[in-house]
């Protein structure tokens, strides 16, 4: 049987025992139906994983003893994503698919074409819905680092204030656009390694405006063709972050 996965912070650096939440003992008692005595990892989303035994399967507070800690150091490179507010639920997706990638931080953007709007008390609920879904995709996963996930912020003040990245790039439908393995060569040559720090700009349906093209490149980023086709927006943050990974991981 695998191991089952919940999310914890502990109240010490080296606990003895850790009691969980009342939705994460639910999930972890009635959902998946974990019993006394049973392995279960704990992790905190920063890199801390605890192997425990299931002492006590309350459903509102499970308890479980810890036989050993081990922490799990961060990738050697942090991708964050910058994503275009697509229609519907997609961004639940995107959070869950990104979280599975490896991404340090989403930042959600409310660009020109974007046709989701929030207001502070929805956007908040959002971030917390979003939060949700990347612990989900951790746990699936096997993740033992949760992504920063960002208040919505504008498009344009986000490129503007996009600093200190090695590589910072835009997936642009418009010609001219470059190949992601020609600018990320030229990268490493011109800082003598690999990028350490890359940021990824996806638009919503419909492509960013060239205005906001127009900021992006001002900014510093680099126009990305990600091919000839034209792909949904789930479908190119899904691709961007994983074509940009395993050249990083290589």
């Amino acid at each position: 049987m695998p191991d089952f996965r919940a999310y914890a912070l502990p109240s010490s650096a080296e606990p003895a025992e850790l009691t969980l939440s009342a939705d994460e003992s639910h999930h972890l008692i009635v959902v998946n139906r974990a019993a006394a005595g049973h392995t279960v990892v704990a992790f905190d989303g920063r890199g801390s994983e605890w192997i425990c035994e299931l002492a006590v399967p309350d459903k509102r507070a499970a308890r479980l003893k810890v036989r050993f800690a081990q922490k799990t150091k961060p990738l050697p490179f942090a991708i964050t994503l910058g994503q275009a507010l697509p229609k519907g639920g997609t961004m639940d997706d995107i959070v869950r698919k990104a979280t599975e990638i490896g991404a340090a931080r989403i930042v959600p953007l409310a660009s020109e074409r974007t046709q989701v709007h929030f207001d502070a008390d929805r956007s908040d609920k959002k971030i917390e819905k979003w939060q949700t879904a990347a612990l989900e995709a951790a746990k699936q996963c096997g993740n033992p680092w949760l992504p920063e996930i960002s208040p919505v912020q504008s498009a344009t003040a986000f490129m503007e204030s996009a600093r200190g990245y090695d590589l910072k790039l835009i997936a642009s439908l418009q010609p001219g656009a470059k190949s992601l393995k020609a600018v990320l060569a030229a990268t490493t040559t011109a800082l003598g390694r690999p990028p350490r720090s890359a940021i990824w700009l996806i638009g919503p349906e419909g492509d960013f405006t060239p205005a906001e093209l127009s900021v992006a490149r001002s900014a510093g980023f680099e126009p990305i063709t990600l091919g000839p086709l034209v792909l949904r927006c789930e479908t190119a943050a899904v691709y961007a972050l994983s074509v940009l990974s395993y050249e990083l991981q290589n």
